[in-house]
């Protein structure tokens, strides 16, 4: 039936609302990438990718490898979509793996975001709402993580028997190793590699900015530095028009060669790649490279800093470390060799022990008791006169000593009186044995001006007369109260302590007297200083390799300013207070040791 004018049709009005609202697309996911640390020695990134594949699709797993060709202990792994990381977050982090390496211990797995992941995932899953199919998938999830991790364990504890793995092999200390990225602390190792990360990004970026400015302020400065009368050039003509030749005027243009302006200008159209003879010679002597060209030349540049960096620490560290290894070896195949003997004796009087019978035995103990007596009688007698010799010969030695200091002593007397006696018979000393004080008077030479030279130089000789006998005067010795030394050293430090500055920049330019301040110090007084302020700012730390850090930078004899930008990945704002306080400690020490002082386990706070 015909619609007279009644509107379109509901076919019509439903074609035009779906082509004004278009079908609704859900998002796609968003890959999220976590970071993976504290991987237990001899785990491979086979398994890795098993076991984070099992909390959902992962797109890939990326591990940094050490310049000895083994993987690093930490690695990156990026999650198709936020639930497969929300999962591996949940069913991973905490997870104890088990060491496949000889030396190495079991170390639990951490699996975590950085701040702007996490906080990503934080609205995520506040938004999402969680439904049945979420909790079937980490339910299998979980069962696959089990029975990975069970398989883990199994071959781990066959290899174990089966003596493929020595656990109770010496462990290296980390300090031994030279300092990698994977030595930072695996709770700041994230941080610490994106803040170096954006480090670099930023100092490219000034690089590039400074290398733009050059560019346009070349124009400027070939302007400035032109002569300052301006030269006529060639007439203007119009494109695609012949040159018309004139006769060059000798006072109008100057110069000679490719910057002279007797020459025309060579022009190059835009719109084709056509040059001018004259174009290929200046484009070749043109200054400037190209940003890739300076940033691969930067590369390089750093490339070959590391490498040195490397091979100098490398011809440093390895001598000194390989001895102290060695010495730990020897040191542990002789205990071990001292155990083997020990046992070995053993193992021989048992078995003499249980086939021993006294009456089938040949010792004298046994087959005649009364020689046996006799002989022990005679031997105990002669160590006794043996002894009893030795005691005399000491006492005599010791009586002898004592004659002669007595002997020296009274020598050393009589020399002193005799000499006292000649300075009194000579009016230098009093009867109280204080020096003679001299005066020498000009007052007559005053008087009588004609004799002033006969008396000047009776006086000069009375002046030499007196030098003579201040040098030979000998001055006693001075009497040493050893009772009161202790506290008279516990004064001395008390005021070197208080004279320690505790301004960063009057701490930081004063001088530190390296001799003083040894290896055996830093070991004894600075590592646990060390400890207890990293444990003060940062709470209980599971490795300690940033304290090695700062105590083999100290005793590489490196500056405090170093030593704060090392720090401040991992301690930011505090990393000044922390080495401050350090500071403060080894100027102390440096102070004493100048002073002649022993601190002993006096500290400067």
């Amino acid at each position: 039936m015909p619609s007279y004018g009644q509107g379109p049709s509901i076919s019509a009005l439903a074609a035009q609302q779906q082509m004004q609202h278009p079908q609704f697309v859900p998002p796609q996911p968003k890959p999220v990438t976590l970071f993976i640390g504290s991987i237990s020695g001899g785990i491979t990134d086979a398994f890795l990718n098993e076991i984070l594949g099992a909390c959902g699709p992962v797109i890939s797993f990326k591990r940094l490898i050490t310049p000895a060709n083994k993987p690093q202990g930490f690695g990156f792994a990026e999650f198709q979509d936020p639930d497969s990381a929300l999962r591996a977050m949940a069913l991973l982090n905490g997870v104890e793996l088990p060491a496949l390496e000889d030396g190495c211990v079991n170390k639990k797995l951490l699996v975590k975001a950085d701040e702007r992941t996490k906080i990503f995932l934080d609205a995520y899953q506040a938004q999402k709402m969680r439904t049945d199919a979420d909790d079937e998938q980490t339910r299998q999830a979980k069962a696959r993580v089990d029975a990975l991790l069970a398989d883990i364990n199994k071959k781990s504890q066959e290899a174990a028997s089966n003596g493929l793995i020595d656990r109770e092999k010496y462990v290296i200390p980390p300090h031994l190793h030279d300092l990698q990225e994977a030595d930072l602390p695996e709770t700041q190792r994230g941080l610490v590699m994106t803040e170096i990360a954006q480090f670099r990004e930023r100092a490219a970026k000034r690089e590039r900015e400074k290398m733009r400015d050059v560019r346009e302020a070349m124009p400027a400065v070939l302007a400035t530095t032109a002569p300052t009368p301006t030269p006529s050039g060639p007439k203007v003509r119009e494109w695609g028009k012949p040159q018309l030749h004139e006769e060059p005027s000798t006072g109008r243009g100057f110069g000679r060669g490719a910057q002279g302006y007797n020459k025309p200008v060579g022009f190059v159209r835009a719109e084709d790649g056509s040059r001018t003879p004259g174009s290929d010679r200046q484009s070749s002597v043109r200054p400037g490279k190209t940003d890739e060209e300076l940033e691969a030349e930067r590369k390089e540049a750093r490339r070959r800093d590391e490498e040195n960096s490397y091979k100098d620490r490398e011809r440093r560290y390895e001598p000194r470390e390989r001895t102290r290894i060695a010495a730990l070896e020897r040191a542990i195949t002789r205990e071990r060799a001292m155990k083997e003997a020990e046992e070995r004796d053993r193992a021989e009087m048992r078995a003499r022990l249980d086939v021993w019978d006294d009456d089938e035995s040949d010792e004298l103990f046994y087959t005649d008791r009364a020689r046996w007596r006799s002989l022990r009688t005679r031997r105990l007698a002669a160590e006794q006169a043996a002894d009893e010799e030795s005691r005399l010969y000491e006492e005599r030695e010791a009586e002898n000593l004592r004659r002669e200091s007595e002997a020296f002593l009274a020598r050393q007397m009589d020399e002193m009186q005799a000499l006292q006696e000649e300075q009194r018979k000579a009016g230098m000393l009093l009867d109280d044995g204080a020096p003679v004080k001299l005066g020498v008077s000009l007052n007559a030479a005053a008087r009588k001006p004609d004799h002033a030279p006969k008396e000047k130089a009776t006086v000069f000789g009375q002046e030499e007369e007196e030098e003579e006998a201040i040098k030979k005067r000998r001055v006693p010795l001075p009497k040493l109260d050893l009772a009161d030394s202790g506290e008279k050293a516990q004064e001395r430090l008390e005021k070197i302590r208080t004279e320690v500055p505790r301004d960063k920049e009057t701490l930081f330019k004063s001088k530190v007297r390296w001799d003083g301040v040894s290896d055996t110090m830093i070991d004894r007084k600075l590592e646990p200083l060390v400890k207890r302020e990293m444990t003060k700012y940062l709470g209980e730390l599971e490795d300690d390799d940033l304290i090695m850090f700062v105590l083999e930078h100290i005793k590489d004899h490196k500056g405090p300013h170093k030593l704060i930008e090392g720090l401040e990945p991992v301690l930011e704002e505090e990393a000044s207070e922390f080495v401050i306080s350090i500071w403060r400690q080894i100027i102390f020490e440096s102070m004493a040791y100048g002073e002649g002082l022993h601190t002993e386990k006096m500290m400067v706070d």
